[in-house]
C-alpha cells in the first residue's frame, strides 16, 4: 500500500473517529448496556456500536483490506499479512466506571508489522494518529504536532503500567531502565503518553491481543519510540491466536 493512500486513510479516520467518540460519550451518558463475554470480558453496547462505525467505514476506504476485530469472529481464523486490528474500545472497564482513560483504536498492519494507526481517548480530547516513518502526531486545536522531538532525562525515567503492583519480573526491568516511579494506565493511551515523552517506558508480561497494542505500536515506532519482546525481538502481528508477547516500549533508543 503506497504512502500517499497510507496517509489519506488515516485522514479520513480523524473525522471518524471523533464521531465514534461521540457517540461513545452520549452512550455511556445515557448508561451503558453491559454483558459479559464468553472469556469473561465485559463489552458494552458502545463498544458495539462504535464497532458498527469503525467497521462500516473501513470496509468503505479499504475495501480490499481484511479487517480483524475484538467485538467481531470476522477474519479471526484467517491467514493474514495485511489487514486492519481494531479495538473499539480499549479499557472498557473505564468506559463502564465513567473513568477518562478508554481508547478507540485501528491499526494498519502491512507484512505482519505495525505501519500505521489512530488512537482517539474521548473523555481526554486526544487524538494521536500515524501514516509512515517519522510521522506520528497528536492533533490539538485541529493542528497535527508532530512527536518526535522528546527530551529525556534519564536521570528521571517514568513508566506506566497496567497494574498497580508489579510482578518481580518488571521490577527487574524497571531496574535496569533507570525507572524512579510509576503510575498505572490501563488503555493504548499509554503508547500515546510515551510517544509524546510524557512518560518514557511501559514493561509488561505475555497478556492481552494484538488489537489492544497495534495502534499504539505504530504510533510509538514512527515517533523514534521502541518496542519489542523481553529478549528485544521484533513484534509481528497476524498469529493464529493474536495473543502478545512480551513487550517492553521505550520513548527513545536511548533509554
Amino acid at each position: 500500500m503506497e504512502i500517499n493512500k497510507i496517509e489519506n486513510s488515516i485522514k479520513d479516520l480523524v473525522n471518524i473517529f471523533f464521531d465514534a467518540g461521540r457517540v461513545s460519550i452520549e452512550l455511556r451518558n445515557k448508561g451503558l448496556i453491559k454483558h459479559i463475554k464468553k472469556d469473561k470480558t465485559p463489552v458494552t453496547n458502545g463498544d458495539i456500536e462504535v464497532n458498527n462505525i469503525i467497521l462500516k467505514s473501513l470496509k468503505k476506504i479499504t475495501p480490499d483490506i481484511p479487517i480483524v476485530s475484538e467485538e467481531t469472529a470476522e477474519n479471526k481464523h484467517s491467514d493474514l499479512d495485511t489487514f486492519w486490528l481494531v479495538d473499539p474500545i480499549d479499557g472498557t472497564y473505564d468506559y463502564l466506571n465513567n473513568k477518562d482513560e478508554f481508547t478507540i483504536n485501528a491499526g494498519l498492519i502491512i507484512n505482519k508489522q505495525a505501519i500505521a494507526g489512530i488512537i482517539y481517548a474521548p473523555a481526554k480530547n486526544r487524538m494521536f494518529y500515524t501514516c509512515g516513518d517519522n510521522l506520528s502526531f497528536e492533533l490539538k486545536n485541529n493542528t497535527p504536532f508532530l512527536l518526535n522531538n522528546k527530551n529525556i532525562d534519564k536521570n528521571n525515567i517514568k513508566a506506566v503500567s497496567y497494574s498497580d503492583h508489579l510482578k518481580q519480573e518488571i521490577i527487574e526491568i524497571h531496574n535496569k531502565l533507570n525507572v524512579k516511579e510509576y503510575v498505572r494506565m490501563k488503555s493504548s493511551l499509554k503508547f500515546c503518553v510515551i510517544a509524546t515523552g510524557e512518560y518514557q517506558v511501559y514493561v509488561a508480561e505475555p497478556r492481552a491481543r494484538e488489537w489492544d497494542i497495534a495502534a499504539g505500536h505504530a504510533i510509538l515506532k514512527n515517533s523514534g519510540g521502541v518496542i519489542s519482546d523481553f529478549d528485544g525481538n521484533e513484534i509481528l502481528y497476524g498469529k493464529s491466536d493474536f495473543k502478545n508477547p512480551s513487550i517492553i516500549l521505550r520513548a527513545t533508543e536511548k533509554i
